[in-house]
């Protein structure tokens, strides 16, 4: 079998920051995923289940939702490494211009109050396991990354 893109990448470079991770066409419609990479692979520790889960919610909440972005938001969850997110968009994109969506969605996350969205027994299947303080602090954790960003954060290392 043949090696996946996101495999190909070479996690011992790679920093945190908004990366094209892939683009794809399925006919006429074009879709982008983004890696949204919250930690440097294999040198920090990796985010806790409640604290991944809660980020999930909240930033799939805000990007569905969002008056802008909503109907461009194919996908927003969890890297299986727990090191960051993918969020998938309709349209050939780059990071520059999804960058200010990010940081919003990231100030939202950071200032969230009250319930977590969809954290119900009848709305998802581990409803207990939250943790919004830890998700507040990693979505100003990346924020500050994302704060000043170059290229070198918004491009994957050659």
């Amino acid at each position: 079998m043949e090696k996946i893109a996101s495999f190909q990448i070479d996690h011992l470079r790679l920093k945190p920051g908004l990366y094209v991770s892939r683009i794809d066409k399925f006919g006429e419609t074009v879709l982008t995923t983004f890696d949204l990479r919250f930690k440097e692979p294999n040198q920090e520790p990796v985010m806790d289940q409640p604290t991944l889960h809660t980020l999930e919610h909240l930033g799939a909440t805000f990007l569905r939702s969002h008056k802008d972005w909503a109907s461009r938001t194919v996908y927003f969850g969890p890297m299986g490494c727990r090191t960051g997110f993918y969020a998938i968009f309709e349209g050939k994109l780059d990071s520059a211009l999804v960058l200010p969506l990010i940081r919003e969605m990231l100030a939202w996350m950071a200032a969230f109050e009250g319930p977590i969205p969809g954290a119900a027994p009848a709305e998802c299947g581990n409803w207990q396991e939250q943790n919004l303080d830890m998700a507040k602090w990693e979505a100003r954790r990346y924020a500050a990354v994302l704060r000043d960003a170059g290229p070198e954060r918004l491009s994957y290392p050659a």
